[in-house]
């Protein structure tokens, strides 16, 4: 059943004036924290174009400014409160096949970014990283070409040629998308019923992947899937 769009969807005219024998370009911000919005919203609208048409907090609310929008990139946090921000980007590049695609966040390149690109997106950026290289990568997606800063690509491809044995992040390669999302929210301390719940599947189908990442981790029981999760979510999220 659709809900109402949340308070957390805010529609951004552009600003008035400008030049006007150039269309604007618009994106859509989706990021569960608004601080982070407003802080690229005013980053991106200092510029001439593009322009910042719509924010969203949830993959919900995001296809539905997708919808009612139709912007021209969409930036996206891999971390979002009701989805991945990897299907995300799947559900988007099938609503929406025209629309550039980028990913935000503060995960780890390393991990995130070869599955962000396979799902679409036209670069992975890290939140660290200067605001003159993140509106590099706006420009790079608006013009649909694909962004990587200097060391990224040398650095991700000596991660999938060179990983150590026994790495951890290196493990987690092999998990699937869906895996690694269930993965991530056992670390989260969500409970096999919660998760069933909060990704609309059944309780079987999460107890499957639970069985998966046990084998595809060399994990011996529940209790270590849930440890090794806690573990690497506190190292992904150290605050």
């Amino acid at each position: 059943m659709k809900r109402p769009l949340s308070h957390r969807i805010q529609d951004r005219a552009p600003p008035a004036g400008g030049p006007s024998s150039e269309r604007k370009r618009t994106i859509l911000l989706v990021d569960d924290h608004p601080i982070v919005r407003e802080g690229l919203a005013d980053m991106i609208n200092r510029q001439k174009n593009p322009v910042v048409c719509g924010e969203a907090g949830s993959g919900y609310d995001a296809s539905e400014m997708v919808r009612r929008v139709k912007p021209d990139l969409a930036i996206i946090d891999v971390t979002l409160k009701d989805v991945s921000g990897i299907e995300l980007l799947k559900t988007l590049r099938l609503q929406a096949p025209h629309m550039a695609l980028l990913v935000l966040s503060m995960h780890e390149e390393s991990l995130y970014a070869q599955r962000a690109l396979r799902a679409g997106a036209l670069g992975y950026i890290m939140k660290q990283e200067a605001s003159e290289n993140i509106l590099k990568a706006i420009y790079s997606a608006l013009k649909r070409k694909v962004y990587h800063g200097d060391p990224r690509k040398e650095k991700l491809l000596h991660h999938l040629v060179d990983s150590a044995a026994g790495d951890n992040l290196y493990t987690l390669d092999r998990l699937s998308d869906r895996e690694l999302e269930v993965f991530e929210l056992i670390g989260d301390g969500f409970g096999t019923r919660e998760i069933a719940e909060k990704l609309h599947l059944s309780v079987k189908t999460i107890e499957s992947y639970r069985e998966s990442l046990k084998q595809k981790l060399q994990l011996k029981d529940g209790t270590e899937l849930v440890r090794q999760a806690i573990q690497w979510a506190r190292s992904e999220n150290p605050h």
